[in-house]
């Protein structure tokens, strides 16, 4: 049966976590990932949906889990393994994980017990039945523990992995959508495990686009051809590992590089061994015996690769290419022959955008990272390129930053649009970039927003009276703009001109404004966009088969435009207000509704243990129900209202027994009472429309109380400043001083 998401992904997390023993992460994941291929390849084989892999008989998963218990299982698992990769052109890439191996996975019934737990990860993942909806649960899953093991490998091993949301702004940014053809190529020279590429791909619609790719490291080259398989992408053509782009290039075609539609790339931070292949004139510094003549616009330092992957890049696009590279800050501002080479390539043309993003977004590094958008098209007429400063939209997750949704989006709305924003966006002209000097520091173009001084004036007076400064005032004019009359409720004429004097006590301002008859408008306006979303028509009328992520982005396409009308709201805050009510409440349910529809309801899934050393059973998750000692869980109703619907008598009576040993009868009576009824959480196993209603709508509300509040407190912080006379001030400090002074007195330092 379908599985429910979160769960499934943090029960195959805590799984592979808790067997993974004193192995590194980095090492540790080929192992479950292998797993998870193999698990794949089988169920699809069985089912036979689109299969690509032809499983030889006595290698399908169950073959695997009966190996449980068995002495040899290490060794078995390996004949099997050996046998798919030979049948199926696959040598070196599944086959590149020893499960024999005893210096980590321990030996004799250590070992046994290892791989016994861990090909039972996978037993209860169904990927064969449900077509797309299960590639959609699969690539899910891969990339969850994608980003655990990135995220549990260190410094050093965690480059494999680009981000998601990092990968989505940058096929964004390249303009791919369902429109584009699938003869359209895409190349990553620097690949890791190709979550950038299939992103990329997976936005052109079901055929996806023409992948290629090149990666260094061996193992992550076998990672990439699985997820290139597990993504449905199998002809992508992926470099054997083993050689660097720069040195090695592997993608030639009539003695020139191969060139491509759209290249996209995070390479390894200035990496200091780049020339490892490549011959440097010592004198000159130059690269001599490159015969693509990437470096043609000068050759990068001999300690720091970062432009030599970009002009790689740019060589390897066609006329009409469009390209999205992410390099570490520094190769916006650095000099010598950093500064030489991007003047070259800010004359071409070739640059269309940069953009700032937050420090520590990525697994490997903490430093603060941009993307260069490159576009070769009408390269020669390019007059500007156009800066975006997103370095301070970001979350905080654990011990990393990363993107929001509303974060990517306002990116690429942005920039789509080409619109300046003060403080975010601006189109810098390549006249004010010639007289910096080619210097593209974002901070040069895009000031900061400063924080307005306290003004003295109003400091020193305050004792006299109210002198509220009118340029502070008028930081809030948005606010203003929306309640006209709100200013000249809170504020009247100052005797000074320049300043404004309160006319109500501070503990009023918030009562004056949300009992006014303007924000009981705006408060109306936000509700009556909310309504012409049409949220209930479209939830209702669900059938099994559609596509949760594509429904969400349509709901989330048409926040954006209804609130777009709304003042105040920001709407990419509403905007993510939803797509976080999908990701927390929704998601789970939609994906379950979207295999077999509420017939899903009545299935519960049964719980496989993990067994430890004595054999005790461990359940990575809480069981709903448990019948005849075997543990179940109901994944789209919870237990609770289950009970509450089909067992309340019995639930009542059981409640009797256990108020006799318990003092608090009347609070669990009042519970039950409370929930009972037929207008409960859920009810005729439908979604509760007021429920879902009144959730969203509250988070409506907060979003508009949070708007309220924030004027408030700052209104009144404004206020409470200019309160303190610096004269009453001066006088506590004479106070102190007169203090200070007999007590020197009185140890004898002082006449």
């Amino acid at each position: 049966m379908a599985i429910k998401k979160s769960e499934l992904y943090s029960s195959l997390w805590a799984g592979a976590d808790s067997l993974r023993g004193g192995m590194n992460a980095s090492e540790y994941k080929n192992y479950v990932l292998n797993l998870l291929f193999l698990k794949y390849i089988s169920d699809k084989a069985r089912s036979n949906i689109d299969s690509e892999i032809e499983v030889p008989q006595g290698c399908f998963y169950e073959d695997i889990l009966a190996l449980e218990g068995n002495k040899e299982i290490g060794d078995k698992l390996n004949k099997i393994i050996a046998k798919i990769a030979e049948r199926n052109d696959l040598k070196g890439v599944i086959d590149s994980v020893d499960f024999n191996d005893n210096t980590k996975l321990g030996e004799g019934k250590a070992m046994m017990d290892t791989l016994s737990n861990l090909v039972k990860i996978f037993a209860d993942l169904s990927l064969g039945a449900h077509g797309a909806l299960d590639d959609d649960l699969l690539g899910d899953a891969y990339e969850y523990l994608m980003r655990h093991f990135a995220s549990e490998s260190g410094k050093s091993k965690g480059q494999f992995y680009t981000p998601s949301e990092v990968s989505l702004l940058l096929s964004l940014l390249l303009g791919i959508d369902e429109n584009t053809r699938q003869y359209k190529s895409i190349y990553d020279p620097t690949c890791g495990s190709g979550s950038l590429l299939l992103k990329a791909s997976s936005l052109a619609g079901k055929k996806g686009l023409t992948i290629y790719g090149q990666e260094k490291d061996i193992s992550t080259t076998a990672l990439c051809r699985m997820n290139m398989i597990l993504h449905h992408s199998a002809t992508a053509d992926i470099a054997k590992g083993g050689s660097s782009t720069l040195s090695n290039p592997l993608f030639i075609k009539n003695g020139m590089l191969q060139t491509f539609d759209y290249v996209v790339a995070n390479p390894p931070f200035s990496l200091k061994n780049w020339t490892d292949g490549l011959s440097i004139d010592p004198k000159s510094k130059q690269v001599i015996n490159d015969r693509f003549n990437r470096f043609e616009d000068g050759t990068p330092p001999e300690k720091n690769g970062d432009f030599a992957f970009l002009l790689h890049i740019i060589k390897s696009l066609k006329n009409t290419g469009k390209g999205a590279v992410i390099l570490p800050h520094g190769v916006l501002f650095r000099g010598n022959a950093e500064s030489a080479i991007r003047k070259n390539l800010l004359m071409k043309g070739y640059i269309k955008s940069v953009i700032g993003l937050a420090p520590n977004l990525f697994y490997g590094t903490s430093i603060p990272a941009c993307v260069i958008v490159l576009d070769k098209e009408n390269a020669h007429a390019r007059k500007g390129v156009f800066v975006i400063d997103a370095s301070k939209d970001f979350k905080k997750d654990g011990n990393k930053n990363r993107l929001r949704d509303q974060d990517v989006q306002k990116m690429i709305d942005t920039f789509n649009a080409l619109k300046e924003i003060p403080y975010y966006s601006k189109m810098v002209s390549l006249e004010e970039i010639s007289a910096n000097d080619y210097n593209l520091n974002i901070a040069r173009y895009i000031a900061a927003k400063q924080e307005s001084e306290k003004d003295l004036f109003a400091l020193t007076n305050s004792h006299k009276a109210s002198y509220l400064p009118k340029n502070e005032i008028k930081a809030y004019a948005p606010y203003f703009r929306v309640f006209k009359e709100l200013k000249n409720t809170l504020f009247k004429k100052s005797d000074k001109e320049g300043y404004y004097a309160l006319k109500t006590e501070c503990e009023n301002i918030k009562d004056y404004i949300t009992q006014s008859s303007e924000f009981q408008t705006f408060h109306a306006s936000v509700l009556s966009a909310f309504d012409r979303l049409d949220l209930f028509e479209t939830f209702n009328d669900l059938e099994p088969g559609f596509n949760p992520k594509t429904l969400i982005e349509s709901v989330c396409s048409k926040v954006l435009k209804e609130f777009e009308k709304v003042e105040i709201l920001d709407k990419y805050g509403v905007y993510q207000l939803f797509k976080d009510y999908y990701n927390e409440v929704l998601q789970d349910d939609w994906f379950l509704l979207s295999f077999n529809g509420f017939i899903s309801a009545k299935n519960l899934r049964k719980l496989n243990p993990l067994k430890d050393k004595n054999k005790k059973a461990n359940y990575l998750e809480e069981p709903d129900f448990v019948i005849q000692k075997t543990y179940y869980k109901s994944d789209l109703i919870p237990k609770n209202l289950i009970k509450q619907r089909f067992f309340e008598k019995e639930a009542k009576e059981l409640e009797g027994l256990e108020s006799a040993l318990n003092e608090k009868e009347a609070l669990l009576d009042e519970f039950i009472e409370e929930h009972s009824n037929e207008e409960g959480l859920f009810y005729e196993l439908k979604i509760n429309e007021s429920v879902l209603k009144k959730e969203l709508k509250n988070a409506l509300e907060n979003k508009i109380q949070k708007r309220i509040n924030a004027l408030t407190s700052t209104l009144n912080e404004i206020i409470q400043t200019y309160s303190n006379s610096l004269l009453e001030l001066d006088k506590e400090v004479k106070e102190s001083e007169s203090k200070v002074l007999e007590h020197l007195k009185d140890l004898g330092l002082m006449g």
